[in-house]
């Protein structure tokens, strides 16, 4: 199984907010992405290294009100509470090339498996219940594209790149277990911490940033 991190998630109070904001701690204009009907967001999307692509996105304030619950917890009161403050790192994403075999697999449920599309791309995504991500969001969500270049292939490259994926958890022995069992404990770095957090470290024209 070839798992390996196909992008980063930041979210935003609205799009012009979080361009802005990425804008003044990047060095650099995120470039727009497009909209998911399905969910009611929007995005923004560049390259960020080893094919892999950083997302902001936000709720779209022009689309109806979806059937069901975000993703990312885009819906949630307090994501959304932190969200106004500035962007925020939501969620990873993680490129798996056997999306039925990790759920099988998974020591804990990552939800449903759900088919999206935007426009000539279509892709398998792990899609929890009610919004809620996986182990305070510690375990990434899933992907699995329909076979093609990878979307990155065709964003632009700013300069940006990830550096890593770095998690706070108060049993770090328990959490990269289940990474192992999920084939993913070489994909993210783990700390022991008072209580579950993510942060994405990031190269650009302004230097070493994080995100959290």
């Amino acid at each position: 199984m070839n798992n390996r991190i196909d992008h980063i998630a930041i979210g935003a109070s609205s799009l012009e907010n979080g361009v802005a904001a990425l804008k003044a701690t990047l060095g650099v204009t995120v470039p727009s992405g497009g909209k998911h009907v399905a969910m009611s967001t929007h995005n923004c999307v560049m390259q960020s290294g080893n094919e892999s692509f950083l997302e902001l996105i936000a709720i779209d304030p022009d689309a109806p009100a979806p059937a069901r619950t975000r993703l990312f917890t885009l819906d949630d009161p307090k994501t959304q509470a932190r969200l106004k403050e500035r962007p925020r790192a939501l969620c990873w994403v993680v490129q798996t090339d056997n999306l039925d075999q990790v759920v099988a697999n998974s020591p804990v449920s990552l939800g449903e498996v759900i088919n999206l599309s935007r426009g000539d791309l279509t892709w398998r995504l792990t899609v929890p219940n009610y919004g809620h991500l996986p182990e305070n969001a510690m375990l990434p969500v899933f992907i699995e594209w329909s076979p093609g270049p990878h979307p990155s292939t065709m964003q632009r490259d700013l300069g940006v790149k990830l550096n890593k994926v770095i998690l706070s958890h108060p049993e770090p022995d328990a959490l990269n277990a289940m990474f192992v069992q999920l084939k993913v404990d070489h994909l993210a770095t783990i700390y022991k911490g008072p209580q579950s957090a993510q942060a994405f470290e990031l190269s650009s024209p302004n230097g070493v940033v994080i995100i959290d």
